[in-house]
């Protein structure tokens, strides 16, 4: 099964990338994911059910750790060709 994370962290600071939202994206960039989009307002991953799980569990204790106040997320099952 294929799935895709899509998240968030707050609070926003718009001026830099507050340190949770650092954390975020080093969780995602260094997991074994198959496609990652790291954006300003959201960011989203792609793979292995097994992978993206664990990515999510290391995502939420360390950014939460690093000061988030929320983590929005969204998890979806994806057809094995993307769509």
């Amino acid at each position: 099964m294929r799935l895709r994370v899509e998240f968030t962290t707050e609070p926003f600071d718009l001026d830099e990338p507050p340190g949770h939202a650092v954390v975020a994206r080093e969780v995602i960039q260094g997991a074994d994911l198959d496609s990652v989009d790291v954006g300003p307002f959201g960011n989203t991953a792609e793979g292995g059910a097994d992978v993206v799980i664990a990515a999510v569990d290391t995502l939420l204790r360390r950014s939460l750790e690093a000061g988030a106040t929320r983590v929005s997320l969204q998890v979806n099952v994806i057809a094995e060709d993307g769509k």
